[in-house]
């Protein structure tokens, strides 16, 4: 995963978020996008950011669905903006190639991909979006990823680009890439986690009622994703141990609250979130600690104890590991916010 960094704010305290829609939109990632930047409240209940809705030529654009939806601003907004997510177009995306954007709009991303005036900016794709930043030029020499199903066309059309097709999101600094529409909601979760923290990103979850934090690699789709009928699940294990992060937890005492053996439980857990139990559960006691980075005075021993590492050591490690930074280094980007 790629180290925290802040996005720094707008003058007004506000980051804004340009959403570059195109006839023929998806409204779904439109809306999650709105719908979760829009949600991010600081600690006082201001808005913490302005999403604004662009496109190439401002005025009435089609969607995929049976109503159009109005574009209020242009592409100046675009190349402006703190962030830009382009959401997909199934109807032009996949017969795009290199270079094959007008001359206006792949200038307004580069634009939005240059960090060199006094805010750091980035720009992000959901689902076939990727496809426009690959043809602007944005992804050469990156990993990105798509939705799967268009993975092998894409990879055929922009060999400069390394093509990562199983996983939900990929972040590149400046440039992030997420596959399908509900990959798109890990990905705007993980945007507002990164600029705001763990508890912020963590309510506007708990606002919109999605999960709060699924890994970027994580598997775009699971072999079970909804329950069959007569079949166990391992959902009561999980309940049980997010109230007991704390506790030395072994694969076993898992299992044993499913009442399963460890081997099928293990391939059941897999199934149904496309992680290891061991992998899941060193996931959310990191969630937990950066909680308490965040919201107490705590040592950084006394966290590693609550959060379940045991000692500051392998917290640290951890931290290293899956955020690239340092518990402190985290604390002092994130206390306060």
């Amino acid at each position: 995963m790629t180290p925290v960094r802040p996005v720094t704010p707008a003058p007004d305290g506000r980051r804004t978020v340009a959403v570059l829609v195109r006839d023929g939109v998806l409204p779904m990632e439109l809306g999650l996008v709105h719908q979760l930047f829009g949600t991010a409240r600081s600690t006082t209940g201001e808005p913490l950011y302005d999403v604004r809705t662009c496109a190439p030529r401002p005025g009435r654009i089609r969607t995929d669905a049976d109503f159009p939806i109005y574009a209020e601003h242009g592409l100046a907004t675009v190349a402006a903006a703190d962030t830009v997510l382009v959401p997909a177009s199934h109807e032009t995306d996949e017969g795009l190639g290199p270079d094959g954007l007008p001359a206006d709009l792949a200038e307004a991303l580069r634009g939005a991909d240059d960090a060199r005036g006094s805010r750091p900016r980035r720009i992000a794709s959901i689902c076939t979006g990727s496809f426009v930043l690959a043809a602007a030029g944005l992804l050469d020499g990156r990993r990105a990823t798509t939705h799967w199903m268009s993975a092998d066309l894409f990879a055929r059309t922009f060999p400069s680009v390394t093509v990562d097709p199983g996983v939900l999101y990929v972040d590149e600094g400046r440039i992030l890439t997420s596959a399908g529409e509900a990959a798109g909601i890990d990905l705007c979760l993980h945007m507002i986690r990164r600029d705001h923290g763990a508890a912020v990103a963590a309510e506007v979850a708990r606002r919109t009622v999605v999960p709060p934090h699924r890994e970027g690699g994580q598997a775009q789709f699971i072999q079970r994703p909804v329950e069959s009928e007569g079949l166990t699940s391992t959902s009561a294990s999980r309940a049980w141990a997010l109230a007991r992060l704390a506790e030395p937890l072994t694969l076993a005492e898992l299992a044993a609250r499913d009442a399963m053996s460890v081997r099928t439980y293990s391939r059941r857990f897999r199934e149904e979130t496309g992680l290891t139990p061991i992998q899941w559960l060193t996931q959310r006691r990191v969630d937990r600690a950066r909680e308490l980075l965040e919201q107490t005075d705590h040592t950084v021993d006394r966290i590693a104890t609550e959060a379940g590492f045991g000692t500051g050591t392998s917290l640290r490690a951890h931290f290293q590991a899956g955020l690239g930074v340092s518990p402190g280094a985290y604390r002092s980007t994130f206390r306060g916010k």
